[in-house]
């Protein structure tokens, strides 16, 4: 419990808010790109295969990102726009990092690198990768893993999965006990 709530604490205080329903967004090979926010699936259909887990210390066991079912082979596009910062070979898999230039740095594994070079600009979108094996994630998934500022957050906040919160009203008035 503690985790959920260190989690919205988190989206509230850092990330920016969701876009309105009225704003504009274009569609990308069947994924919606959000044209106010920047972000999208790197996976199109979106299948969450392992949700955003956060540790509850900043070296404690947690799934500090989200594993998208992909077929291997499957083509990754950017989740946002940015610049290759990395990529290579991580613990045996292939591992790119794309930096937005605004705090975020965006990683997904595993990919193919053999045609990623740090310094290519992408455009959120595109597609850019090829799905790999190796790592953690089981054969057939990507992980995409987000960082603000240098703490993870969950990428679904970014990328559209979850719906806007709705506060309810907390305590209804009740009749009187008879007694």
């Amino acid at each position: 419990m503690h985790r959920f709530f260190a989690s919205l604490a988190l989206a509230i205080l850092v990330l920016p808010p969701l876009p309105s329903p009225d704003h504009a967004a274009a569609t990308v090979d069947g994924a919606r790109v959000d044209s106010e926010s920047g972000w999208t699936w790197p996976i199109v259909p979106v299948r969450v295969a392992r949700p955003f887990d956060p540790p509850e210390s900043p070296y404690g066991a947690g799934h500090r990102g989200i594993d998208l079912a992909a077929a291997s082979g499957a083509v990754v596009d950017a989740p946002t726009s940015g610049v290759i910062v990395f990529a290579g070979v991580v613990a045996g898999r292939g591992v790119v990092t794309i930096d937005r230039g605004d705090g975020y740095l965006v990683s997904l594994e595993p990919v193919s690198i053999d045609e990623l070079t740090p310094g290519t600009r992408v455009t959120v979108g595109e597609p850019f990768a090829i799905v790999a094996h190796g790592g953690h994630a089981r054969d057939g998934e990507v992980h995409i893993g987000i960082r603000l500022n240098g703490a993870y957050v969950d990428p679904s906040l970014l990328l559209g999965a979850l719906p806007r919160a709705v506060l309810l009203p907390c305590c209804a008035a009740r009749p009187p006990l008879m007694g």
